[in-house]
């Protein structure tokens, strides 16, 4: 029925797990691409875990902040040109060479980062990496939902999304199984090149998206792929609507002037589109997500755990919860729909920020003394505690924060106890844990701490099943067919744009303003985030990709996001333009 919408309840899901043995064939396309999403979870997840030796190593990274930062942020960069290039060599090259050329790039950046001598080639590296992700972030998501049968299309492409958070949990798994092995974060950065080039083989048994085989003139082909995917009684609509659909773009195309930007944001739909699907993606990242995934251990010994493999092993906890979540995803996004699933993640986001800003602010501003005794004991005092009028004064987070050069040695059996504050180097640190105590050079002993990382494991079972997948997939459908590619490459360029704003100022803005007033800010960009939502993202929940840009020729807003009904028109509250 036009403009009708294909009701897609638990069945949707219960038929999704059917697909293994009615058309392995189907799910067999989905895993394929969905490694794509592996490695771009596996190079999120594993720069946190890696950068804490990588600090260990390279001295100047340990000193030097904005160092520490450009590591993790220079693959962002990469990612954004990548995405950019990405929608180009999508709409010229097709789905499946672009998921090729992302992993040769991740396979070549994963090697060079092995064998980096120095921060410089670590940091080029990086950026092959970050191209390489950037492509396949748009591109897998894409194929997928291009192969997918409608009716389980949200679920596969939220299987991407789970793909991307088994990745995480993956690189944490990793970390850890690495800490006691020598070169410790080169094979964690290395291992990255194993899933690229299995995807690669993968790929070259596999088809082209039959949308883009259409839109080709390879019509043949599509339909021979479509047999594939679709019961035989569905498949013979479904080549027809495709067929109209790809008839209608060329002819538009053909008789519109020649493609241009301008051109494009002046095409109604099309904006309309983009405002939901690009706004979405900078939200993904605004709300903070990536400063989760890529400082997580960080976070923790912030929070007071001294210990590098105890923070990984706490934050493995939190990227478990992350791959826990996609999986409901993929469960409620055919059930509930995009939009009540986006609104229900953002609020618990909201809860989940507010007790990590109560957590920190209590961790920093009850933190143990400096005892001058304590700390002649060690004879290697901070210089800066040395020549401070009032070390009378000093706590630990005052002496952390004094200058890089300081640590505080505290008390193994009561932490928060008075401790020292001391020189920071390898010779001190083993001084300190000779004696049996805690040494802290990221965040100060706490009470509370236990507090953040119940916060963090909130913020994941949150943003995972919502903002973490619901975005993927409404930039997979929302766009007309012609202009898929080079505005799913915008929306993508976004998010990693706003990623890469994110992760070069988080670590800054810690020093600057304190860790609590960071996830402050984070709750005023999550609010903003929901009105956003209710405001400009449409529901696409069960729509044939054929009937979305219908949806969007109507200027609606729908107040009532809890309602659902069985045609699109009657989803909304109609408004003059």
């Amino acid at each position: 029925m036009e403009g009708g919408v294909v009701e897609a309840d638990i069945s949707a899901f219960r038929e999704c797990l059917s697909l293994s043995w009615k058309n392995p064939y189907v799910l067999r396309l989905a895993f394929s691409a969905g490694i794509g999403g592996l490695l771009f979870g596996y190079d999120t997840g594993v720069i946190s875990g890696a950068l804490l030796y990588i600090r260990d190593d390279f001295k100047a990274v340990d000193r030097k902040t904005w160092l520490q930062e450009a590591i993790v942020s220079m693959a962002l960069a990469g990612a954004i040109i990548g995405a950019s290039v990405g929608g180009w060599v999508n709409d010229r090259f097709g789905r499946k060479k672009a998921i090729l050329i992302a992993d040769t790039l991740f396979f070549i950046g994963s090697v060079i980062m092995a064998a980096a001598t120095n921060p410089s080639i670590l940091i080029v590296g990086r950026v092959f990496v970050g191209l390489g992700v950037g492509m396949a972030s748009m591109a897998s998501p894409l194929y997928i939902s291009e192969a997918s049968p409608a009716r389980v299309r949200g679920a596969l492409v939220s299987l991407n999304g789970f793909l991307i958070t088994g990745g995480q949990f993956l690189s944490y798994l990793i970390n850890l199984a690495f800490t006691k092995t020598p070169g410790t974060w080169r094979w964690m950065l290395g291992v990255a090149a194993v899933p690229a080039l299995i995807q690669i083989i993968l790929m070259i048994m596999l088809p082209e998206s039959p949308r883009w085989l259409f839109r080709k003139g390879r019509q043949e082909e599509g339909e021979a792929i479509l047999r594939k995917i679709y019961p035989p009684d569905e498949v013979e609509a479904e080549i027809n609507a495709l067929k109209e659909s790809v008839e209608f773009e060329i002819k538009e195309a053909e008789a519109s002037d020649k493609f241009s930007i301008i051109k494009l944001l002046k095409t109604e739909t099309v904006r309309r589109g983009l405002y939901a699907g690009m706004g979405l993606q900078i939200f993904q990242q605004f709300v903070g997500i990536n400063t989760v995934m890529y400082y997580s251990p960080t976070i923790v010994q912030l929070a007071g755990f001294a210990s590098n493999r105890t923070a990984l092993l706490l934050s493995l906890i939190t990227s478990g919860l992350n791959a826990f979540g996609s999986i409901l995803s993929i469960y409620f996004i055919d059930k509930t729909g995009r939009k009540k699933l986006l609104l229900f993640s953002l609020s618990g986001v909201v809860v989940s920020l507010v007790v990590l800003t109560v957590a920190f602010h209590e961790t920093t501003t009850h933190s143990p003394m400096v005892s001058s005794i304590e700390t002649s004991h060690f004879n290697n005092t901070c210089p800066d505690y040395s020549t401070a009028l009032n070390p009378g004064d000093w706590d630990c987070m005052k002496c952390l924060k004094a200058s890089p050069d300081c640590g505080f040695c505290a008390s193994l059996t009561d932490k928060i106890l008075p401790g020292a504050c001391l020189i920071s180097n390898d010779t001190t640190k083993e001084q300190c844990q000779k004696e049996e105590r805690l040494w802290y050079t990221r965040g100060c002993p706490s009470k509370t701490g236990w507090v953040a990382i119940v916060g963090l494991g909130l913020y994941i079972i949150f943003f995972s099943p919502g903002m973490g997948t619901v975005p993927w997939v409404v930039n997979s459908e929302i766009y007309p067919l012609r202009y898929r590619g080079i505005c799913g490459g915008m929306a993508s360029t976004s998010n990693w744009v706003s990623n890469l704003i994110v992760a070069q100022s988080f670590l800054s803005l810690t020093q600057a303003i304190g860790t609590s007033w960071t996830f402050m800010l984070f709750i005023f960009i999550t609010a903003a985030a929901i009105v956003f939502v209710i405001i400009f993202v449409p529901e696409t929940k069960g729509l044939p990709i054929e009937e979305v840009e219908k949806m969007l020729e109507k200027r609606s807003i729908n107040f009532k996001f809890w309602q659902t009904s069985s045609n699109s028109g009657e989803q909304v509250l109609n408004q003059k333009t």
